[in-house]
This record gives C-alpha cells, sequence and structure tokens, in this order.
C-alpha cells in the first residue's frame, strides 16, 4: 500500500506542467496581504505568489484552524473568497478559516510534498479534471453520505467521484458553447445553427476576406483538448475510444473547417483569450468560449451585438466541464472543513461566487434560478445538461496529450483523420488499459 502511494506521489509531481483550461480567467495578479498596498508587476506577482494570504481574521480562543489552498492568480477571485472567509469566521467561534495561495504550476507538486511531510490543508480547491490523480495519491476523504450532492449537475458530481466513492463537493461550474455575432448573422441572411451541417453552412456565409466564419482555442494542450473534446463527444465517442468511426467523423468535421476556410490555421496559436479578443476586433464571426469571458466582453465591448447559443451537434448536443472542486484531506480537521462546505455551499454563498466568478452554480436547483432567460449566462445554464467532465482518470493528462495532438495534426495537415486517431489510440491504450 505504501508503494503504491508512493507511485502516485511521484506520478502527481511529474504531471505538475499541467496547463489549467476551462476554469475562468488567470490573471497575472495575487492579492497583497490585508491593508498592505498592491503591488505591480510579474516580480511582485511571483513574490506574492509565495506568501501566504491573509484570508480570514482568525476567531480569538479555542478556535480549530481550517486551512484551504486554492490556486487563483486572478485578484478578484482571491478577494471573493476572501470575504465569504470572513463572513465565515464572523458567524461562528468554533473554526477559524484560513487561506493561501499557491500558483497553479507549483500545486501537484506541494500537495505531493505536503503528503510525505503530513503538511496538507484541510481543503484543497482542485482543476475538476485533476480530482481523480489526486484521489489515486490517498490523501482525500470520503465524502460519501457526509455531503448532499443529490442536486449538482451528474458531470459535476463524476468529476470527483471514483470507484463509486465521492471524494470531493463541486465549487462551480463552467462549460462552453457557441457565441455569434448578431449583427454579421444578420447581414448574412444566416440563421442560428443547431447542427454540424448547419453550423459550417452559416460559417461560410460570415467567411469574408477580413472575418473568419468559426474560431476556437486548438493549441496542443489541455486547453485545446477543453475545446476539442465537445466535438468528439458529440458523435458518441468517448475520450478513450477515438479510432473508430465516430472519432474520425469528429477530426474530420475539424479539418473540413480548416479545409473549407471558414477557421483559421491560426487558431493553433489561439488561447481562448485570443479567440476572445478576435471576436471582439470583428475577425471573428463566431467563437466557442465560456462564460467566464462575459464580465470581459461587457466592459470592453459594450456596443458589440452579440448572444450564445449551444454548440451544434452532430448526433447529440455535448459539451465539456470546467471549474473547480473541493477537496477534504483526510486525516485533517473533517468536521471544520465540512462546516464550512455547509456554509459555503448554501444558495446565498454559492449565488455571491458565482457571481464573482463568472460561473455556473454546480447546484442546479441554485444555477436555474441563478440568471434571467434573457441573461448572456443563461444558454450556459442550459448547456450544462449536456456537459461531461474530462475523466475522472489519473492519468488523464497523458489522454489529453493524445487528444489534443490528433486535432492538431489534422488541423495542419500533417496526419489524416485516421492516422491520427489510431496514433492517439495507441497512446490511450497504453495510459488505460
Amino acid at each position: 500500500m505504501k508503494k503504491k502511494k508512493l507511485t502516485a506521489l511521484l506520478t502527481a509531481m511529474a504531471m505538475m506542467t499541467g496547463i489549467l483550461s476551462g476554469c475562468g480567467s488567470k490573471g497575472a495578479e495575487s492579492t497583497p496581504a490585508k491593508d498592505a498596498p498592491a503591488a505591480d508587476g510579474p516580480a511582485a506577482a511571483q513574490e506574492d505568489a509565495a506568501a501566504e494570504s491573509d484570508s480570514g481574521t482568525a476567531s480569538a480562543g479555542d478556535a480549530q484552524p481550517v486551512t484551504i489552498w486554492y490556486y487563483w492568480e486572478n485578484e478578484g477571485h482571491q478577494m471573493t473568497l476572501d470575504q465569504l472567509i470572513q463572513e465565515y469566521n464572523g458567524s461562528q467561534n468554533q473554526y477559524a478559516v484560513t487561506a493561501k495561495y499557491v500558483p497553479f504550476a507549483d500545486f501537484k507538486k506541494q500537495l505531493s510534498i505536503g503528503a510525505s511531510a503530513d503538511e496538507l490543508p484541510d481543503i484543497a480547491i482542485l482543476d475538476s479534471p485533476d480530482h481523480a490523480s489526486y484521489v489515486d495519491m490517498g490523501i482525500f476523504e470520503d465524502l460519501t453520505g457526509k455531503f448532499d450532492v443529490s442536486n449538482y449537475y451528474e458531470g459535476t458530481v463524476n468529476s470527483c467521484t471514483v470507484d463509486g466513492k465521492l471524494y470531493g463537493v463541486p465549487f462551480g461550474a463552467n462549460c462552453l458553447a457557441l457565441y455569434y455575432n448578431e449583427d454579421m448573422l444578420t447581414a448574412a441572411g444566416g440563421s442560428v445553427p443547431t447542427t454540424w451541417d448547419e453550423l459550417l453552412e452559416t460559417a461560410k456565409a460570415l467567411t469574408t476576406d477580413s472575418v473568419s466564419g468559426l474560431a476556437f482555442c486548438s493549441v496542443q494542450n489541455e486547453e485545446g483538448t477543453f475545446n476539442f473534446v465537445p466535438w468528439l463527444w458529440s458523435t458518441g465517442a468517448t475520450s478513450y475510444d477515438i479510432n473508430n468511426e465516430n472519432g474520425i467523423r469528429a477530426l474530420t468535421y475539424i479539418q473540413n473547417l480548416i479545409k473549407e476556410g471558414v477557421m483559421s490555421k491560426e487558431c493553433i496559436n489561439w488561447t481562448q483569450g485570443d479567440v476572445m479578443n478576435q471576436f471582439i476586433a470583428g475577425n471573428v464571426a463566431m467563437m466557442v468560449n465560456g462564460p467566464w469571458q462575459i464580465p470581459t466582453m461587457q466592459s470592453e465591448a459594450p456596443d458589440l451585438n452579440w448572444k450564445v447559443t449551444l454548440i451544434p451537434q452532430d448526433a447529440q448536443y455535448a459539451s465539456v466541464l470546467g471549474g473547480e472542486n473541493y477537496a477534504v484531506v483526510n486525516g485533517k480537521n473533517v468536521d471544520g472543513a465540512l462546516d464550512f462546505l455547509t456554509y459555503a455551499t448554501s444558495g446565498e454563498k454559492v449565488k455571491f461566487m458565482m457571481d464573482q466568478f463568472g460561473y455556473i452554480s454546480a447546484d442546479k436547483t441554485i444555477a436555474e434560478s441563478q440568471f434571467a432567460e434573457d441573461s448572456p449566462y443563461y444558454p450556459f445554464v442550459e448547456e450544462l445538461n449536456y456537459a461531461m467532465p474530462r475523466g475522472p482518470l489519473a492519468g488523464w493528462p497523458g489522454v489529453s496529450d493524445a487528444i489534443s495532438l490528433a486535432f492538431n495534426q489534422v488541423i495542419t495537415g500533417t496526419a489524416t483523420p485516421e492516422n491520427a486517431a489510431a496514433q492517439a489510440q495507441t497512446t490511450i491504450d497504453g495510459i488505460v488499459k
């Protein structure tokens, strides 16, 4: 058993270079200590990143400490968590919560080292596709029967469930949907596409010498995988079985978007933020992106006329689940951690957190009343009914690499869909089987 845990720890450390995707914007700032003036520049951000946040003033007396680790660099995210913690600490005197920022690139390493040195937090806030790899380390409490997730979206619960046991609580969710420039669509005489065939035809009508009909992030990493798997899953294929008629059809469709000239090859260099900027600039008429872009678009392009709809389907509607999960560390202050999570997942607190993050509640009953029907976020709530998690699988990073390489190859023309699928399947089989 100890040998297995050591292997899992070494695996997790090797995975620490994974790239965050689908979890909202990651800014360059980090929150300074309370009452200290904010510092500017990358050096200051790196210096602040190593320091423990002063989130939540410790309660007087014998309050039991509860520590949280998180990786959000965005200052707004940090301030929102800080406010939640302060409100919780002020609401009772049994527990005193504090939070520590750990850079995303170091998060796996720090948890691995902490597990060996018995210096772990009580709660970790994790990128959802990484959850299974941490469970494999044996550091998380089994929350089955200890926390009610019956009202949560199935995909969010699946992201923190391993072998039928619940090892986390979904924090918040996001997914991908299709944005479109309504003025461009009207001028082209097009209609909102609902199928792959309609999407291709609409994209052709919207494409000009200066405008691409469609764009989505296609970089060769987890961010690119995040944007490709909805197309794969829409055919009925799975992440682990790509070398078949369905998987090849998904790769062929992406290849055709390039061949037909409706999507630029430059997408292999565009992050989700880059795609949004191209859309704002009027260089792209439709894009696949997430709800975390909405606050930026509303502030930077208030006059842009755009709307959101479901990603057009092949055999079925599909999207990919993004967001984070809470996880409770075993052997630590489990009771205190669960008490805080009960508070943090109440309706009022969830709405506050999600509104500040540009996320959707993982609790379906809260999500369904979170936005008005005319809100640009509302289609994402519907899309969550079709969103699935990546994994959960301890070896997901390797599977993701194989998938992103395959669709990158067909975009650049370095492999046929058939060859790309076969190569990816060989890699995946070596991980999964």
